[in-house]
This record gives structure tokens, sequence and C-alpha cells, in this order.
């Protein structure tokens, strides 16, 4: 008997960890950041308007698809159902809207969130007042001052159910430069180019000013942050059935969308009925025999009809079934 229970522990042990394993990826989208709050600083820092929102929520996707714990949406599916659905930047802060957003994107979660400081963190210097605007000129974003200070940026974000618009998880990041200086970009009053808009926030360049070492480590905060929280949400598991409803070359619609479950980038199978089983006692079909034709690729969805491109042996045709891939 003794030699029996540590069997049974390992058995006991071993197991959520293999569930865990083979549990699906939950699928979330990142909106742009909201960024009004310090677009000010943000003019003064650049010398002209930037998109850091975009920025931002660029490098969180980066660091939670090197992490792996969820399974994150293209970017370019994002932009697309945006301006098919006419949505404001005003619309990415507001949970409802996102959560619709998320629907058409077929995601379990999206995040939003805001960028609630970016730029000097004047607790290291002698001025009064806590604005980047009135102190500017003087020391070091104009270039005239020698006051060295820090960078500090923080950002809050929101993850949000789709299905019920409910928020699930609120959490922010904040950085701080270790390094101080009298310029948040370098040497100088501003950094070459953005000002017209060349602007990468991943780059190398960006990356080493005292700006850039602020932002890493409040976007390093909060995907860490958004990671601990996977476990709020659950990933859905959808059976997909509809049919061909017309082709045009390799190019398929099919009469299922995200209603349905229909995901951009989902692989569905193509399959065309050879044959019914019918039940000799009542004439009704017990079974059809399928053939495979193919596979479909697809690429645009709203919620009633979804976009894909075909691959197979043979020509697809409006009538043929369309089913998960498992």
């Amino acid at each position: 008997m003794k030699k029996v229970i540590p069997c049974i522990a390992a058995l006991l042990y071993f197991a959520p960890v293999s569930h865990a394993q083979t549990a699906p990826k939950k699928r979330i989208a990142i909106m742009n950041f909201d960024y009004g709050t310090v677009q000010s600083n943000v003019n003064l820092i650049f010398g002209g308007a930037q998109d850091i929102g975009k920025g931002i929520a660029d490098l969180v996707v980066d660091r939670l698809v090197n992490d792996g714990r969820y399974s994150v949406i293209e970017r370019k599916a994002i932009d697309k159902i945006m301006a098919e659905q006419n949505f404001s930047n005003s619309d990415r802060a507001d949970p409802n809207s996102a959560a619709k957003l998320g629907r058409l994107l077929g995601v379990d979660a999206i995040v939003i969130g805001s960028i609630t400081q970016f730029g000097r963190d004047d607790k290291n210097t002698s001025v009064g007042g806590s604005a980047l605007g009135g102190i500017a000129g003087r020391y070091g974003l104009g270039g005239v001052g020698k006051k060295q200070a820090k960078a500090a940026v923080a950002i809050s974000a929101r993850l949000v159910n789709t299905d019920t618009g409910e928020i699930l998880a609120a959490v922010t990041g904040k950085g701080d430069s270790e390094r101080s200086g009298t310029s948040l970009l370098g040497s100088g009053g501003s950094w070459g180019g953005v000002g017209s808009g060349n602007f990468d926030m991943s780059s190398k360049n960006f990356g080493d000013t005292i700006i850039g070492e602020a932002v890493a480590k409040a976007v390093t905060d909060l995907s860490s942050k958004l990671e601990n929280e996977s476990g709020r949400l659950t990933a859905h598991v959808v059976t997909i059935s509809g049919v061909v409803a017309d082709v045009s070359g390799d190019t398929l619609i099919l009469n299922i969308g995200s209603k349905s479950g229909v995901k951009v980038g989902d692989r569905l199978v193509i399959r065309r009925s050879t044959r019914e089983i019918k039940d000799p006692t009542t004439g009704k079909v017990i079974r059809r025999v399928e053939d495979n034709v193919g596979e479909v690729m697809i690429s645009e969805v709203d919620e009633s009809s979804a976009v894909g491109k075909f691959t197979g042996g043979m020509p697809a045709k409006v009538g043929d079934t369309v089913k998960s891939s498992q």
C-alpha cells in the first residue's frame, strides 16, 4: 500500500499540467491607446504630432506575442474592421464599442487603455509645477537650460470581455528612466525626423533615448500584468458549419461570419456531399458521405459572411459545405 500512494500522488500532480499545455490560447486584440491627456507633452517633446498610442500598442503586441500566452490578432485586421464600422478615436476607449469590435474580430477579449503620463519626471527637479509645458523652454526641451530630469511614462489598460462588455481586469504599467539629462530625446531639444511623422517607437534609436527607456519599462510592466490576467478569460471552442455562397476563381464567399464564430486567419475545410444514406424504414437521411475538396483561408469577416482564398485538388462549388478543420 505504501508504494501505491506515491504513484497516485504523481498522477494527480501531473494531470493538471498536461491539461494546461493542451488548452487553446485565448485570442485577444490590442486597440491603440488613447493619449489625449498627454498630447501637449508629446507635441513639445517631438516637435510635432506623433501617434504614441499606436506606437505603444505595437510594443505591447510584440511583448504578448513573444510571451506566447495569448494569440494576438493582426493589426491590419483591426484597422480594416475599424474603417468598415466607422470607429472613431473616441470609440477605442469605450468598453461597449471595443466589445463590438472584438466580436467582429472573433476574439475572446480586447485590450483598451490610455497613456496617462509621458514626459519629464519633475519630482527630481526644484522647478515648481508638474506640467511639462511650463518648463519645456527653460529646462532642456527647447535646448536652452541645463537642468537635468528623468523621464516618466504611465499606461493604464482594461481587459474587456467581448461577449458581455464586462471589464475583466484593469492594470497599469509605469516606467522611469535610469538616466537623467537636459532633453528626453538626447542632448538637443528634438530628434531628427520625428517632427515630420517618421517615428518608430520600436527602433533602437528611440529605445536609447531617456524617454525610450521609460516607455520600455512601462510596456514591460503593463504586459506582464496582462499576462497574469489570462486566467480570467475562457477560450471559445466553436464548431463552424456553413456553405459556400459564391465562387470567383480562388476567392470564396461563405454564408457564415463572426456570429457563427468565424475569425480572420481561420482555415476551414471545404467538403462535398457525394451520397446520402437513408433509413429504409422512415426515408430520413441518417448520414451523408462527403469528399474533401480543399481548404479556405479566411481573410475578411463580417457578422453574416466571410471571404477567403481557396486551395484544393478540385474546384470549389456553390453549395459545398464548410466546416472547422478539426
